[in-house]
C-alpha cells in the first residue's frame, strides 16, 4: 500500500492545535484532539441578503457574485408586473436605476450582469409577449422579437447566443425552441415534449430543459430532462422529484435544480445535482417554494449559485405576493457564514426614542420614553445588560457620541417637553452636566463621534421646521459645521466627525448625505424609505454603515441596508421590525437597542454580524 508521503510528497505534520489558514487538501494530526484532520471541499446552502422586492416570475442572468434580476410580479412594488432591475454582488442586493422598457412577469433571461437579455413574458395585457430587451450594465434597449410570443419558458446562453424553449401561448404548451444571435431570433429544433414552466441552464449549444408542466392535466409536473446540442433535443436523466417553477444554474454536465412545484400543487425544497447522465439529491434549500427560474450561477459548473424570491405555501401568487428570500449554494473548501442578526441581551428597562453609543460588546444605552421622558441608563458587555448610573437630566431623541468609558449626550427633549441644549458627559462611572451646551435647542437629531470630537446634525428646532445645520465639538466648545443640502429630522446616521453620514428621516425618507469634516454632499438613496421616527444605524465612516428599522406610514420596518460609500444594498432583516430605536457599533458588528412602534416599547436587542469565511476542517476516521 502506498503511504501518504509517497502520494503527496510530504509527511503529515503534527500540531497541538489546528494550523492557521490551512489550504484545501492539507492534512495534519491534531495532538490535542488526538485526531487526523484536513481541509476538504463540500457543498452547502446558506441564507443570503434578501432581495429588495418580494417577487416571483422575473428574468435573471449572471453568477453568484454578479447576478441580475429584472421584472416579475412584485408584492411591494407597484401592482402588476414590475419593470425594476436589481443586482446582487455576492453579499447584498441593490436597486439599479435602469428599468425595463415594459414591466412584465413570467419571463426569463440569460447572460451576465453587464450583458444580459430578457425576452417574452407577460405584461399588463392579455396573452404573452415576444419582446426582447438587452442590458449593458447601464441601460436597457430593445432587441429582436421572438418569432412566437411565450411566457413561462426557460432561457439559457448569452446575450449574443441565447436559447429559449417551451412555454405557454394561447392556452397551450409549446415545444418550439428559438436561438438568438444578438439581433434576430431563428427557429431551433423542437423539444420532445411540449412543456411550460420548465427551467433550464447551459449555453446555446449545450443546454438543459428541466421538468415543467405538460398538458392535458394541470398541474402535471414532470421529472424528465432534455439536452440540446445546438441542433437537436434528446432525452437526458430523470429527476427523483417531479417539479415545475424551479430554479437552475450550471452547465449541461454539472447543473443544480432547486425548489419548484410538484404534483398535484405542492411546493418543494428538494435540490438535485446533474452530472450529465443522472440526477442525485443533495442538501435542500431552507424554504419550500416555487422559484420560477430565479437562480444564477453561470453556465460553467454548479460550484456556486444563488436562488432568490419565489412563492411558497403561505404566499398567494394570485394576489401578486411572494417572498424576498435569497440563498447561496457553495461547493468550496471554505465555510461561509453570511451576514446575520441574532438576539442580544435584555435591557433592564423598557423604552423607545432611546439613545446608545459604543460598540457591540461595550455599549451604553440612555434615556428614552415610556409614559414620560427617562433618565435611566444601562451598560452592555456583549452578553448582558446591567443598570448603570442615570443621566443627570432626563432626555430622549437626542444625540450621543463616544465610548463606554468616555461619552456625551446632548440635545433632545427634557421634561416637561423642553427642546434641550444641555450636554452631559460620561466618564465610565458617572454623568456630569457640562457648561459647554449646544448653540440651539433641538431634538430628533443625529449625533456621532467621540467625546472630544463629536458631531450634531439636523433635528427639529423650537420655532418649528427642521435644521440644515450641523455643529462640531472639540472638547472645548461647539462651533458651526457644514450645512446639509436638505433639512433632516429623526434621521439615522453614524461615523466620526470627519467622515459621517445621515440618511432617511423626514421629509424625504430615502436621501443620504455624507460629511468630510467641512462639507455635506449627496450620497446614494436608500432602497427602503424610512421617513418616520428613528431608524437605527451603526458605522465608523461615511463609506461603512448599516441602517435598520424605522417607522413608515405602513408600519415599522425590519429591512436592513448597508452602505459602501456609493450605494445602499440589502442585508438580512431584523427578526422584529421596529422604529423609535437606536443603534451603535460598526457595519459588521452592530447593535440595535429597544424601540418599538409609536404606541409600544421593548427591552429587546439584536446583534448584527458580518459575513465570515473560514476553512472547512474535517476530522478523518477509519470507520
Amino acid at each position: 500500500m502506498s503511504t501518504f508521503k509517497e502520494i503527496a510528497g510530504r509527511n503529515i505534520r503534527s500540531y497541538t492545535t489546528n494550523p492557521d489558514n490551512p489550504l484545501e487538501g492539507q492534512m495534519w494530526y491534531n495532538q490535542t484532539d488526538s485526531a487526523l484532520k484536513g481541509v476538504v471541499a463540500s457543498g452547502a446552502w446558506s441564507s443570503a441578503a434578501p432581495q429588495i422586492y418580494t417577487n416571483f416570475g422575473g428574468g435573471r442572468a449572471g453568477t453568484q457574485t454578479a447576478a441580475l434580476g429584472a421584472g416579475g410580479y412584485a408584492g411591494n412594488a407597484p401592482s402588476g408586473p414590475t419593470s425594476a432591475t436589481t443586482e446582487y454582488d455576492g453579499s447584498s442586493w441593490s436597486l439599479h436605476p435602469a428599468s425595463l422598457t415594459t414591466g412584465r412577469g413570467a419571463l426569463n433571461g440569460c447572460g451576465t450582469q453587464t450583458a444580459a437579455a430578457v425576452f417574452g413574458g407577460q405584461g399588463p395585457y392579455p396573452g404573452p409577449g415576444n419582446a426582447t430587451e438587452e442590458f449593458n450594465g447601464s441601460s436597457w434597449t430593445n432587441g429582436g422579437d421572438l418569432n412566437a410570443g411565450r411566457r413561462n419558458y426557460f432561457g439559457a446562453g448569452t446575450q449574443t447566443a441565447a436559447l429559449c424553449a417551451g412555454g405557454f401561448d394561447a392556452g397551450a404548451a409549446m415545444n418550439e425552441s428559438e436561438e438568438y444571435n444578438g439581433s434576430i431570433w431563428a427557429a431551433g429544433n423542437t423539444l420532445g415534449t411540449a412543456v411550460y414552466y420548465n427551467v433550464g441552464t447551459g449555453t446555446q449549444t449545450a443546454a438543459l430543459s428541466i421538468g415543467g408542466y405538460t398538458p392535458p392535466v394541470y398541474p402535471n409536473s414532470q421529472n424528465e430532462t432534455e439536452e440540446y446540442d445546438g441542433t437537436s433535443w434528446t432525452a437526458g436523466g430523470t429527476m427523483g422529484t417531479r417539479r415545475a417553477y424551479a430554479g437552475a444554474f450550471g452547465s449541461q454536465t454539472d447543473a443544480i435544480v432547486a425548489g419548484g412545484s410538484g404534483p398535484p400543487s405542492s411546493v418543494t425544497a428538494n435540490v438535485e445535482q446533474y452530472n450529465g447522465t443522472s440526477w442525485t439529491e443533495i442538501n435542500n434549500i431552507s424554504v419550500a417554494k416555487n422559484l420560477t427560474g430565479q437562480a444564477a450561477g453561470g453556465t460553467s459548473n454548479s460550484n456556486a449559485g444563488v436562488v432568490w424570491n419565489g412563492y411558497g405555501p403561505a404566499d398567494t401568487p394570485s394576489a401578486n405576493s411572494g417572498n424576498n428570500l435569497s440563498e447561496e449554494w457553495n461547493f468550496t473548501a471554505n465555510t461561509i457564514t453570511p451576514d446575520a442578526w441574532a438576539s442580544g441581551g435584555t435591557v433592564p428597562y423598557t423604552s423607545r426614542q432611546n439613545m446608545s453609543f459604543g460598540t457591540q460588546d461595550a455599549a451604553i444605552n440612555v434615556g428614552g420614553f415610556v409614559t414620560a421622558t427617562l433618565s435611566t441608563a444601562a451598560s452592555y458587555d456583549g452578553a448582558s445588560w446591567t443598570a448603570s448610573p442615570s443621566l443627570n437630566v432626563a432626555a430622549r431623541m437626542g444625540g450621543v457620541a463616544g465610548t463606554q468609558t468616555a461619552g456625551l449626550q446632548f440635545g433632545g427633549i427634557q421634561p416637561p417637553g423642553t427642546y434641550n441644549t444641555n450636554m452631559q458627559t460620561w466618564n465610565g462611572s458617572a454623568w456630569a452636566n457640562s457648561p459647554l451646551n449646544l448653540t440651539t435647542g433641538t431634538y430628533g437629531l443625529m449625533g456621532c463621534g467621540t467625546q472630544t470630537a463629536a458631531l450634531k446634525v439636523g433635528g427639529e428646532n423650537p420655532a418649528g421646521g427642521n435644521y440644515t445645520t450641523s455643529e462640531e465639538f472639540d472638547g472645548l466648545g461647539w462651533t458651526a459645521g457644514g450645512t446639509l443640502p436638505e433639512a433632516k429630522y429623526v434621521a439615522a446616521g453614524n461615523g466620526v466627525q470627519t467622515s459621517a453620514l445621515i440618511t432617511g428621516g423626514s421629509p424625504s425618507g430615502t436621501t443620504t448625505f455624507e460629511y468630510n469634516g467641512s462639507l455635506w454632499t449627496a450620497g446614494g438613496a436608500l432602497s427602503t424609505s424610512r421617513p418616520g421616527t428613528q431608524a437605527g444605524s451603526a458605522g465608523v465612516s461615511s463609506s461603512s454603515n448599516i441602517v435598520f428599522g424605522g417607522n413608515a406610514p405602513g408600519g415599522v420596518i425590519s429591512a436592513t441596508e448597508g452602505y459602501d460609500g456609493t450605494s445602499w444594498s440589502t442585508r438580512p432583516s431584523l427578526a422584529t421590525g421596529r422604529g423609535s430605536t437606536t443603534g451603535n457599533g460598526t457595519s459588521t458588528a452592530g447593535l440595535m437597542v429597544s424601540g418599538g412602534p409609536p404606541s409600544s416599547t421593548t427591552t429587546l436587542t439584536e446583534e448584527f454580524t458580518g459575513e465570515t469565511v473560514s476553512a472547512n476542517i474535517k476530522t478523518f476516521t477509519t470507520s
